[in-house]
């Protein structure tokens, strides 16, 4: 039997530190409890490290169902994985095990589910690239194994992102490599070294545009610490916007803005929010 709270705060469950009480909230384990969740009747959202997604200060008037699937299985170079597993733990473990395909989840702040979801990607390689299948609930509570030649995939894009559902879990194909786990090791080095990690952000902030990276045309812009309310672009990584205490999704929104209206005046680019807005 689930339990519902209500009124929980959702800043405890975003990587940002930002947004309201939900009017109720419950974390799930298994596809039961994900079926259960879902057929409550309310308006839901399904998160897992919050970590691409901007809560409204109001809250979220629905049900949020905490993912925590969390299951690991491997069979020499397949893994199924839960989708509420740590993403980037996955790709630690896959290369230190000389697997390739998915070094570059390592130090990527989500889950399983929501690198599908998102189709997460850094340094040129995507989930999708040793994706092999996806088992998805529907709304209805119907199960549904999703093949990869079935789905189609983008920057940022996948189909999921069109359904009314949940991602349960998925099935990935890895390469044997030598190399990986330095791969991996090199990878964490660099984004330690280039990204704010330890500070509250939700990640990359705008899609990269064809004519340049997003943080490379931000910074040349001169915007590396402007500044509404408590948030800030980050002044080591332009595309990373921190909460440097009780940030906002208004102070958020606001240097989203900003940050367009002059790329786009001085660069002549105009940029795309990444991140999932979740309306209250």
């Amino acid at each position: 039997m689930l339990l519902f709270q209500k009124n929980q705060s959702l800043k405890r469950y975003s990587t940002w530190g930002i947004g309201g009480p939900a009017k109720l909230f419950c974390k799930v384990d298994s596809v039961g409890a994900m079926r259960e969740a879902m057929q409550l009747g309310e308006r839901f959202i399904v998160i897992g490290k919050g970590s691409n997604c901007l809560f409204d200060d109001r809250g979220f008037d629905g049900l949020v169902i905490l993912n925590k699937i969390e299951f690991c299985e491997r069979s020499r170079r397949k893994y199924h994985v839960g989708s509420g597993y740590n993403f980037s733990l996955l790709g630690s473990q896959t290369a230190r095990v000389g697997l390739a395909g998915l070094e570059f989840a390592s130090g990527i702040p989500g889950t399983v589910g929501g690198a599908v979801y998102m189709n997460a990607g850094a340094g040129g390689h995507e989930t999708c690239d040793v994706l092999v299948e996806v088992q998805y609930m529907h709304k209805s509570g119907k199960l549904q194994l999703i093949s990869r030649a079935d789905m189609s995939f983008a920057y940022r894009t996948s189909p999921f992102q069109k359904m009314e559902g949940a991602i349960i879990s998925a099935r990935f194909e890895l390469d044997e490599c030598a190399a990986a786990k330095q791969k991996q090791v090199d990878l964490i080095r660099y984004r330690t070294s280039t990204q704010p990690y330890g500070e509250k952000s939700c990640g990359c902030v705008f899609r990269n545009p064809v004519q340049a990276g997003a943080g490379a045309l931000i910074e040349k812009c001169g915007l590396k610490g402007l500044r509404v309310g408590d948030v800030e672009v980050s002044d080591m990584h332009a595309n990373f916007i921190v909460n440097r205490g009780s940030g906002s999704s208004d102070d958020v929104l606001e240097l989203i803005e900003k940050i367009k209206q002059i790329v786009k005046e001085k660069e002549g680019v105009e940029l795309q929010f990444e991140v999932s807005k979740i309306g209250y």
